[in-house]
């Protein structure tokens, strides 16, 4: 999926539970990450940065295929 900046996107479950990158670390992924747009914010490579809601929460570097579009 080719996401751009200003894309609004949400994480897929299934493909980020299972990802190199939550074997890597805690694989405790924060609900809002699921349940909340994002804005993407930066692309680089297959990776994008993703601010995620209203109120103040980290964002995430997140490879593009384990993202959504949503309206």
């Amino acid at each position: 999926m080719a996401v751009k900046r200003g894309d609004i996107v949400r994480a897929v479950r299934e493909k980020l539970e299972n990802s190199i990158e939550a074997q890597s670390s805690d694989a405790r992924f924060p609900e809002y990450l699921f349940k909340t747009k994002g804005e993407v914010v930066e692309t680089k490579g297959d990776y994008v940065f993703v601010k995620f809601g209203y109120v103040p929460t980290p964002g995430f570097w997140l490879r593009a295929d384990q993202l959504e579009k949503v309206g």
